[in-house]
């Protein structure tokens, strides 16, 4: 655990060394990377959108990797990552929470209900932008029988808005001197900002008096 934080709070500095030892292998580890947090309901702890800023950062860089092929190769990561996770919710996911058990814990599964209630099928888009959700919300509609159609639009426009928005902030900005001397404090403000919504529906709730 220790070891997973210390990768995502430096990733910039990891993500040089697999550089340096994958080549241009780096975007097939990444793809997968990012296949499996959105593909696989076991793997929502995944570092998506700290790892698409620093891979942005990176890709801003001399000789450092091709913007473009991040941008596309990540895309259709999300885009099939989540069309997975749909059918695996669709023909799975009710047995899926029978029993609870450390990777298929139900408090995930209503925090991205609560997303629902507020997003409806536009949750598929938003839920990009919240870890946990972003894993949990395809799984979700694909139990709900959500129309195919309907997901797989909203599915293509979420990812396309994730990647690119993540990717092109690190990419124009990651470099900037005073976010290269604190890029531990701007990865760390990137995944509280994108957490922070799974928790205001708890947190309103908890303000609300007591009848």
């Amino acid at each position: 655990m220790t070891n997973l934080i210390d990768i995502i709070l430096h990733l910039d500095q990891h993500l040089l060394s697999w550089i340096a030892i994958f080549g241009p292998w780096i975007y097939v580890l990444m793809f997968l990377i990012i296949f499996c947090e959105t593909g696989l309901v076991v793997t929502p702890f995944l570092p998506g959108d700290s790892l698409l800023f620093a891979l942005g950062a990176l890709s801003a860089l001399d000789d450092g990797l091709n913007v473009w092929i991040l941008l596309g190769t990540l895309t259709v990561a999300g885009i099939i990552g989540d069309t997975v996770n749909y059918q695996i919710g669709k023909y799975l996911g009710p047995k899926v929470f029978d029993r609870e058990n450390r990777f298929f814990k139900k408090e995930y599964l209503l925090q991205t209900q609560a997303f629902y209630e507020k997003w409806g099928s536009f949750t598929i888009v938003a839920a990009r932008f919240a870890p946990i959700a972003r894993t949990f919300a395809p799984f979700v509609a694909g139990i709900g029988a959500m129309e195919y159609k309907k997901f797989i639009s909203f599915n293509i426009i979420g990812a396309i808005a994730w990647v690119f928005t993540f990717i092109l902030a690190g990419h124009f900005f990651g470099n900037l001197p005073v976010i290269k001397r604190n890029f531990h404090i701007v990865i760390f403000g990137v995944i509280f900002v994108s957490i922070l919504p799974m928790f205001v529906p708890w947190i309103k709730s908890k303000l609300q008096p007591q009848r």
